[in-house]
C-alpha cells in the first residue's frame, strides 16, 4: 500500500470514528434533554380594566386614557405560588433578568433586556425548577413596554398643529432600570442613568413636511401613580414602586411528579386603556407640544390592566 493509500485509510478512519461520536454524543443529548416549562406573553385590551385591588375601574375624572398597541415587553422576574398567603419572593423563582449597578443604586439592566412580541415565546426552563404541587397564583414583574399611541402634537414650526398623529411610547415601570442610551425607532437619547417607575420616552414620528421636526420626548410619571393589580393584595403585598402584576390561574395548576410533558404558560396582559394622560383640554386626544414640551398634557399612568395567566401541557 502506498503512502497516499495509507493517508486515506487513517482520515477514512478519523472520518467513521467522528460520525461514531457525534452519533453517541446525539443519543447522550437525547438521554439528558429534559422537559421545559415555555414563557408566552399576550396583549389584549378586551380584557377587564383593573385597578390595584384587582377590581374593576374606569378612568378617572379629568383624565383619558386608550388602549395601546404594544410593539414588545420586557419582564422582570416570575414566580409561582400555592396560595394567596405566599409572601413576595417566598414563591417558586422561575425567571428573573439580569440587574446592575452602573447607575449607582441596583436596576434593571435594560441593555440586557428580552423584548418580548406578542405571542411569542420568549424564554423556558427546565420544568425540574417546579416542585410537584398545585399552584393557584403567578407573579410577573414588567420592567418595560414599547407601544404605539395616538396624539395630536401643537405648535411644530411653520406647521403649526397636526392631528391625529402616530408615535412610539417607551415606557419603563419596573422599580428601577438603568438606561444607557434609549433608541425607541429612528431616533436615540443617551440617559446613562437610573430612572424610576414611570419614566418614558416618546417619538413623535411625523412624516412628509413635519418629518425633520420628529423627535425624542422624555418624561415621569408622579410617584405612585402606576397601577400595579394584585387581587391578593390583603394577604400578600408587593413592594412599593415596582410593577409586579398577580395573576390567579383557573383552573390552578397541578405539576405531578415525574411529568414528561412540556408546560406552555401564557401571560395575558389587560392593555384596556392602560395609557392614561391629565387631559387638560378635555378632547379626550395626548396633546403634546413640539415648542415647549413642558406644555405636554401630564402622563400619569403606564401600568397594565390586569394578568390573565393560562397554562396547556404539550406532548
Amino acid at each position: 500500500m502506498n503512502m497516499a493509500s495509507v493517508l486515506r485509510s487513517v482520515y477514512s478512519i478519523r472520518i467513521l470514528g467522528l460520525a461514531c461520536y457525534l452519533l453517541v454524543s446525539s443519543c447522550d443529548r437525547d438521554v439528558t434533554t429534559f422537559n421545559k416549562a415555555y414563557f408566552t406573553i399576550t396583549f389584549s385590551p378586551d380584557q377587564e380594566r383593573l385597578n390595584n385591588f384587582g377590581e374593576p375601574v374606569g378612568v378617572a375624572a379629568g383624565h383619558a386614557a386608550q388602549s395601546p398597541e404594544i410593539q414588545y415587553m420586557s419582564v422582570h422576574y416570575i414566580e409561582l405560588m400555592t396560595d394567596s398567603l405566599v409572601p413576595y419572593k417566598d414563591g417558586i423563582t422561575l425567571f428573573s433578568a439580569p440587574e446592575t449597578n452602573a447607575g449607582g443604586a441596583p436596576a434593571i439592566d435594560f441593555d440586557q433586556a428580552i423584548l418580548a412580541e406578542d405571542g411569542v415565546s420568549f424564554a423556558n426552563v427546565q420544568l425540574s425548577r417546579i416542585p410537584p404541587g398545585t399552584y393557584t397564583y403567578i407573579r410577573a414583574s414588567v420592567a418595560y413596554q414599547q407601544y404605539a399611541v395616538s396624539f395630536n402634537i401643537e405648535d411644530v414650526p411653520v406647521l403649526g398643529t397636526l392631528t391625529d398623529q402616530q408615535g412610539i411610547i417607551a415606557s419603563f415601570v419596573g422599580y428601577n432600570t438603568y438606561i444607557s442610551t434609549l433608541t425607541i425607532d429612528q431616533k436615540s437619547v443617551d440617559i446613562d442613568a437610573n430612572k424610576l417607575q414611570g419614566f418614558w420616552g416618546f417619538e413623535s414620528q411625523l412624516t412628509g413636511a413635519a418629518a425633520p421636526y420628529s423627535d425624542i420626548y422624555t418624561g415621569q410619571s408622579p410617584a405612585g401613580a402606576t397601577t400595579v393589580v394584585n387581587p391578593i393584595h390583603a394577604t400578600s403585598p408587593i413592594p412599593s414602586g415596582s410593577c409586579v402584576i398577580t395573576g390567579r390561574f383557573d383552573p390552578p395548576l397541578i405539576v405531578e411528579e415525574g411529568e414528561t410533558r412540556d408546560l406552555d404558560l401564557v401571560f395575558s396582559f389587560s392593555t384596556n386603556q392602560s395609557f392614561e394622560w391629565v387631559d387638560d383640554n378635555t378632547n379626550g386626544i395626548w396633546d403634546i407640544n413640539a415648542t415647549t414640551p413642558e406644555s405636554t398634557e401630564q402622563v400619569v399612568d403606564m401600568g397594565l390592566r390586569g394578568l390573565m395567566p393560562t397554562w396547556e401541557w404539550k406532548e
